[in-house]
């Protein structure tokens, strides 16, 4: 072959080489856009430009670090809920269980009970609370939503007869310390806490082998099931864990208001549950990430928080909470739809 044809050669390889670079590129950019995770990064983004924009101590330090006491409990909670519902399963009664967790470390407080044993308190009743979920789920292969709507009316009301038209107050200086307290003066433990939790259920979602059958139980139990995986016990432990970390929210918010009230944490399920599912995991299971979970944490929190900064009225928050929902649920039906009609 002589020099001229070879140069030539040379030439379109190079070329096609080049193309190929390039098509790879710009799949992985479509990809990587595509992703949920990345749509919520970038709404973030545009949240925090108009919020900066139009709201003039919106991005002051301090205030962004602050807000975020008004979702870390429930951002806590919706880790172990985002692992229920990768394996089809939820529990409607976080906000009861909480609840009862509450009274139940008011009632050992005043029997005398150490300061430091309350915490333990708080995460055994929410351990028993979601046992009984599980055990109820898994045993008698009942639907989780109805047995959760049924618990949940259960705690709420035990703590409501425990309690009447009273509150426990008094508790120690430690569960100020740490659901008031701050660290280097301005970052809230709260925050602290979750995020070291998101780490460890990221890590152990993400790369254990126990995060790959959870996915494996989402995806299709039966087959997860003829594979060797012990399916009800999956379940079972993570309605448990749900109840634990229920638990810790506890302690934590209870030291924030210092008190234990009948209406503690009202409504919070709805939100919890928004979270997650605006974080991209999958109604039916089998898919979502605990990163979506806290990109859709911090894009709620930020929403919460420039509407109270502009003084608009809370209940307009359930209005926002809904449609989130909603759209959550309902867009990615839409475009799938879309896709197989093309």
């Amino acid at each position: 072959m002589n020099a001229p044809t070879l140069n030539k050669l040379e030439t379109g390889l190079e070329k096609t080489s080049r193309y190929t670079i390039l098509d790879r590129q710009k799949v992985g950019l479509r990809h990587l856009l595509g992703r949920w995770e990345s749509l919520l990064a970038m709404l973030l983004v545009v949240l925090f430009v108009f919020g900066g924009a139009a709201l003039p101590h919106f991005l002051d330090p301090y205030n962004l670090l602050d807000g975020t006491s008004n979702f870390s409990e429930k951002a806590l909670i919706a880790l172990p809920m985002a692992l229920l519902i990768i394996c089809r399963e939820i529990d409607i009664s976080v906000a009861g269980t909480l609840a009862l967790c509450s009274v139940a470390m008011g009632l050992a407080m005043n029997a005398g009970a150490p300061p430091e044993t309350l915490l333990v308190v708080a995460i055994l009743t929410g351990t028993v609370c979601g046992w009984l979920n599980g055990f109820l789920v898994t045993r008698f292969a009942l639907p989780s939503i109805v047995v959760t709507i049924g618990t949940v009316s259960l705690y709420r009301g035990l703590a409501s007869v425990v309690l009447g038209d009273k509150a426990f107050t008094g508790y120690p200086q430690v569960m100020a310390d740490w659901g008031q307290g701050y660290f280097f003066g301005m970052v809230p433990r709260e925050f602290v806490v979750l995020l070291v939790f998101a780490a460890l259920f990221a890590v152990v979602l993400h790369t254990t082998s126990w995060g790959r059958r959870i996915y494996a139980i989402g995806n299709n139990p039966e087959a997860a099931r003829f594979s060797g995986i012990a399916v009800d016990r999956y379940r079972l432990v993570l309605f448990m864990l749900t109840g634990a970390i229920a638990g810790l929210a506890a302690w934590l918010l209870t030291g924030r208001i210092g008190s234990t009230r009948p209406n503690i944490a009202t409504g919070w399920e709805l939100e919890i549950i928004t979270m997650v599912i605006l974080g991209g995991v999958s109604i039916a299971g089998g898919a979502g990430t605990i990163g979506g979970v806290l990109l859709a944490v911090l894009t709620m929190g930020t929403v919460t928080y420039g509407m109270a900064l502009a003084n608009v009225p809370g209940i307009y928050m359930t209005i926002v909470i809904g449609v989130l929902l909603l759209v959550t649920i309902a867009l990615p039906r839409l475009l799938r739809a879309q896709k197989s009609r093309k």
